[in-house]
């Protein structure tokens, strides 16, 4: 039996020696310019889906639009532009972890990323990594985890970037970025602004979503300089200053507002060689929140919370063999109208193994131990692996053990109507997975089967007098299919690419044998986009099948299709680059609902202009 003693005591003999033994492997340079670099290097097997700068540039600045359309990932939002969560392989939002710079950025109140709050094109990277990843994340990477990556460019280059949205509900959007280096300098800036007055016609009814103005600002700044051929700082910083008045419902008008700042940062020292990485991480995440019940009055709620992270990293590889061991120290305060002053300190020890047996098969094993000032956390870990049968084939079998910890709401929140519950444990979960692979070089097919189980799942149910409080449920079951067909193919002054995604999921509750809410049994997106010389279009199409919105499964929110369409031309005009580009969203006018009784935007468009320089 290992004990947490003897894990960490093996840990630190890891970490601290330098060790001398040959290996014909050189790590190569983008290992150390990639701060989450652990993502590709001890994922053997697992499936990680990358959206490449065409994808994300073509569709929403916000991340909700970009992954509902462009994933297996389920979203719901409280109205347009409102707050968004997911739902990944039936899991809940505080059980997908969302991964900056290989830093876990999930609030610290409620446990999960609005993915409204995320600028996309402020990012290089953005990747989907399906199924559980608590030994390398932390807390909540039980369904999967969505990761956001700057990259720095070492030679010499200028370049610039500017892109202008305007479109119906008098929406604006305005993207810039530039990005300048040579070989030992390598810096980015971005700068990203939306605002919108949201005020959407309610289908069906004489009504417009009448508070639903939003404006976002977002800043982002990464630096690296070597400091010598072997050693190379980089430092990350990105703020978000987001201002909105909350919607209302179809049954109850509302007068909300709602501020909220985060700002993280980053300062990352590398050592390395062609045996080994060391790093040194120091993290600094903020979040601050103000909710103003009537937006006329200068009362409010509000929380806030600072969280400092030291991570040292030591990676070394022996011939077919890496090891990684990773010490990671995290002190959380946080304090709020709603909750009482609270702080938390984790130490957590991390070993990860990539194993290349032969050139057709691989697996990593990983485990971690966190020692929580307020919980006794298990021990998890990971087990995953791939065989390439053919150039063309794969297979991939995962298991892992993973857990999520209460989050400071689900334990001391006091308001009207909800309370937080002191005698909440920590979630586990086991899962396991199958998949497949099959790729040619325009073609690629993928079916993937899973199944988790997890116990003390905790939920937010209402009791016997009404009040909202969170629980522990004795076990849930969640088991599905995950299929996706590529195309990407060119024939001469031609390009075709069409992304198609499907999901079957089922969430149980073992003990009622009631689904879990707003899980879709069935989801479905197409993306279809052409290319002929300077002219283009694009079509995207998504279902999204009803859903439970009762624990005792006696109402449905119906399911819903939504298509979009787009028309670009690209120009070059004076040695400058344009891009033009004109979206008709909600093509059919569809009146639909994410959330019950919060009705979407209705036909609407868009037109913008991107140019690099």
């Amino acid at each position: 039996m290992l004990t947490d003693n003897s894990l960490f005591l093996f840990l630190v003999l890891l970490l601290g020696p330098r060790l001398y033994a040959q290996t014909d492997s050189i790590i190569a340079l983008d290992e150390v310019l990639l701060s989450d670099a652990r993502l590709g290097q001890f994922s053997s097997g697992i499936k990680i889906e990358t959206l490449n700068d065409s994808v994300v540039h073509n569709n929403s600045s916000t991340l909700t639009d970009l992954l509902q359309y462009n994933s297996s990932i389920y979203i719901k939002e409280n109205g347009y532009g409102m707050v968004s969560s997911v739902s990944f392989r039936g899991t809940n939002a505080q059980q997908t972890a969302v991964i900056w710079n290989g830093i876990n950025i999930n609030s610290q109140f409620n446990g999960q990323t609005d993915f409204n709050t995320i600028s996309t094109p402020n990012y290089d990277n953005i990747s989907v990594r399906s199924g559980g990843g608590s030994v390398q994340y932390g807390s909540g990477a039980v369904g999967g985890s969505v990761h956001l990556n700057n990259t720095l460019l070492f030679q010499n280059h200028f370049d610039n970037r500017l892109r202008l949205d305007y479109g119906s509900f008098n929406t604006a959007h305005v993207n810039y970025g530039t990005s300048f280096g040579n070989e030992k300098l390598a810096l980015n800036l971005n700068f990203d602004y939306r605002k919108s007055d949201n005020d959407y016609k309610y289908l069906g009814t004489d009504r417009r979503n009448e508070n639903g103005a939003f404006e976002n600002f977002n800043l982002g700044l990464d630096v690296g300089y070597f400091l010598s051929e072997s050693n190379l700082m980089k430092f990350y910083q990105n703020t978000f200053v987001g201002d909105r008045d909350f919607s209302g419902t179809l049954t109850a008008p509302s007068n909300d507002n709602y501020k909220d700042l985060t700002s993280r940062s980053l300062l990352e020292w590398s050592n390395f060689n062609d045996k080994k990485v060391a790093r040194l991480k120091f993290a600094h995440l903020y979040e601050r929140y103000r909710y103003y019940a009537n937006k006329n009055t200068d009362n409010y709620d509000f929380g806030e919370s600072n969280n400092f992270i030291i991570n040292y990293d030591y990676k070394y590889r022996l011939g077919k063999i890496t090891v990684n061991g990773i010490l990671d120290f995290n002190t959380v305060k946080a304090k709020g109208s709603s909750i009482n002053t609270s702080n938390r300190n984790v130490l957590a020890g991390i070993f990860l193994m990539s194993h290349r047996v032969t050139d057709k098969i691989k697996y990593d094993i990983s485990i971690r131990k966190e020692l929580n000032s307020d919980y006794n956390t298990p021990l998890v870990y990971a087990v995953n692996g791939k065989y390439d049968i053919t150039d063309g084939y794969t297979v991939n079998l995962n298991t892992s053990k993973n857990f999520r910890v209460p989050t400071f709401n689900d334990l001391y929140w006091v308001g009207a109507g909800a309370a937080g519950n002191e005698e909440v444990v920590p979630e586990a979960s086991y899962q396991v997975e199958l998949g497949q692979n099959l790729g040619f070089k325009s073609y690629k097919f993928n079916i993937t089967g899973y199944a988790i189980w997890s116990d003390d799942l905790i939920q937010w149910q209402p009791d016997v007098s009404g009040i909202w409080t969170p629980v522990n449920i004795n076990r849930t079951r969640q088991y599905g299919l995950e299929l996706q067909a590529d195309v990407d193919k060119q024939f001469g002054s031609h390009q075709l690419l069409w992304k198609n995604s499907y999901t079957y999921t089922r969430s149980i509750d073992l003990k009622t044998d009631y689904d879990l809410i707003y899980v879709p049994e069935h989801k479905f997106n197409s993306n279809l986009a052409y290319e002929y010389k300077k002219w283009g279009g694009t079509y995207q199409f998504l279902y999204n099948g009803p859903v439970y919105i009762t624990t005792d499964n006696t109402e449905i929110l119906s399911g819903y299709t939504v298509s979009n369409i787009g028309l670009f031309r690209n120009l070059h005009v004076n040695r400058i680059d344009f891009h033009v580009a004109f979206n008709v969203n909600n093509l059919f006018n569809a009146n639909y609902q994410s959330v019950a009784y919060r009705p979407m935007p209705n036909r609407n468009f868009q037109i913008g202009v991107t140019t690099k320089f």
